[in-house]
């Protein structure tokens, strides 16, 4: 079993093999524009959750996703040591309590459930609801209101229902490539991994005749099925980071927002959260087109650090919904490459606010050169919305999309879509023939009344 966690991607946080000599992955030389990188897994801040950090390969704790009790274990086995080395009577009886807690945890296996996934999958970007506008603590125990698939008063479904495994692989997104190859149902093939709607719905979902099964070729279920996220906690929809560093009275502090979360932080800048967000629409075929601390980018325009990289005729682009984070964040004035600044640390900004410092660490870390030179640019980050499936009665209206004004893919070009577009050409034709319709019913009635009139006047 060791083997097959050491060859998966939770274990060494690489995305395939490295692509003109980058390496996608947080091990590798990705970058987001949250916390931005983890300098090729040298920041040490990131291992609350990510095992293997760092190449290690020490011992696998199965119960950290298999467990069902709630015990943070190195707190817990560190706690258990220091009592037992303490050796004195009340130590001793705390030790001895803490071995019952881990001795009921270790017998207390099963499946992974949400709390265990959601332990990381959760607080992705450093909290609660942070990165994912669709994953949060809310999802821990939901109800079908908020999750048609994981409502406690309905399915019940753990993550691993959709997200199946083959020798500890989990079906899922990555950096590069589509989460998918196809798009079958469980009634073309029941070994295909269940990780695409089509594989337990399949590709005509609804009743036979109804006019959403012409949508499916077109237009990605959730894109319907979300009408919005962050429904019941709030997700961080933009962070500056060229505010970060201001301090009161020779101190750093923090303010909250309307939420009661940080919209302020010295160590990280200004923050915008929100609730009950309308996704933005754009094709994907599950693949992403995602920058690393190599690529040179164009600081007069706003850089996409993760983007859909499909388009609108590609076999399995779809219209998908996604939060797009925004961020101003630093790059390198010389060799126009994003900077991945340590955080944490002696070093890390997080301990001494100074950009340059971090810089140069972080920087030497990734194996990039960091020319001295520092300025912020506008990033924007694209993240799926695939959970929080609303019930069918809550689902995006026809008239949401197809409206003139106001209309949900009013991002969307290149095809003529009804209520949404006008075609001159076709309006006034399909005017012309109201016209002509109605008036050949006006004058089809008159001619019958003038025709009986004259059949009794005989």
């Amino acid at each position: 079993m060791e083997s097959q966690i050491h060859k998966s991607v939770h274990w060494t946080w690489f995305a395939g093999e490295p692509v003109n000599g980058k390496q996608y992955g947080k091990a590798g030389d990705s970058v987001n524009n949250y916390c931005i990188s983890t300098n090729k897994m040298n920041d040490k801040g990131c291992l609350v959750c990510h095992i293997g950090w760092n190449g290690k390969q020490d011992e696998i704790n199965c119960l950290a996703c298999h467990g069902q009790n709630n015990v943070k274990w190195k707190e817990t086995f560190d706690d258990l040591a220091y009592f037992r080395k303490a050796g004195d009577s009340e130590s001793i009886e705390m030790a001895d309590e803490l071995q019952g807690e881990l001795q009921k945890a270790v017998v207390s296996i099963a499946r992974p459930a949400r709390k265990n996934c959601g332990t990381c999958h959760f607080y992705g970007g450093g909290g609660d609801g942070v990165k994912h506008g669709d994953l949060d603590s809310s999802l821990i125990k939901p109800n079908k209101d908020l999750d048609v698939h994981m409502g406690m008063d309905g399915k019940d479904f753990a993550c691993t229902r959709c997200h199946t495994t083959t020798l500890h692989n989990i079906s899922g997104r990555v950096y590069t490539a589509p989460a998918y190859t196809h798009r079958k149902s469980l009634l073309e093939d029941d070994q295909t991994p269940r990780i695409t709607c089509e594989s337990c719905h399949s590709s005509r979902p609804h009743k036979s005749g109804s006019k959403a099964n012409d949508h499916t070729d077109q237009v990605a279920c959730q894109s319907c099925h979300i009408p919005e996220f962050a429904r019941v906690n709030p997700t961080k929809m933009r962070w500056d980071w060229s505010k970060a560093g201001k301090k009161k009275d020779g101190k750093a502090y923090t303010t909250e927002d309307e939420f009661g979360q940080h919209n302020y932080m010295s160590i990280k800048g200004e923050m915008k959260w929100a609730k009950n967000v309308k996704p933005a629409y754009h094709w994907y075929d599950g693949s992403l087109h995602s920058l690393t601390t190599k690529d040179i980018i164009d600081p007069s325009k706003t850089v996409y650090v993760s983007k859909p990289s499909s388009s609108r005729g590609e076999p399995n682009s779809r219209i998908y919904p996604f939060k797009i984070h925004e961020s101003i964040q630093p790059y390198d004035k010389v060799y126009k490459t994003l900077l991945a600044p340590l955080l944490t640390g002696d070093d890390g900004f997080f301990n001494k606010m100074d950009f340059q410092l971090a810089f140069t660490k972080g920087m030497k870390f990734s194996e990039i050169p960091y020319s001295g030179e520092y300025d912020f640019v506008k990033t924007e980050y694209f993240v799926p919305t695939t959970h929080m499936v609303a019930p069918k009665q809550n689902v995006v209206n026809c008239h949401e999309c197809h409206i003139g004004n106001g209309s949900r893919l009013s991002n969307l070009a290149g095809f003529y879509m009804p209520g949404r577009d006008n075609f001159h050409l076709l309006d006034k034709a399909g005017r012309l023939i109201i016209l002509l319709s109605f008036a050949g019913v006006v004058l089809h009635g008159a001619g019958r009344l003038f025709f009986s009139g004259m059949k009794k006047e005989r």
